[in-house]
């Protein structure tokens, strides 16, 4: 479900924007990111806090 949010808000932005993405838990860090790069998106940035939540820079394809 994760993904499926991160993707109709790509679908906003214009190609070369970025878009931030808060994810929490393991399945979501591990998964958004692949399917973001697998459709074309470029991740420029996975950064972890301290609270659990990964922080995810992704650029618009």
């Amino acid at each position: 479900m994760t993904f499926v949010r991160t993707r109709l808000a790509l679908d906003q932005l214009r190609s070369g924007q970025i878009l931030q993405v808060l994810l929490k838990g393991d399945e979501p860090r591990r998964n958004v990111p692949r399917t973001a790069t697998e459709q074309g998106h470029t991740v420029l940035a996975l950064l972890d806090e301290a609270d659990g939540i990964t922080r995810m820079l992704v650029r618009r394809k």
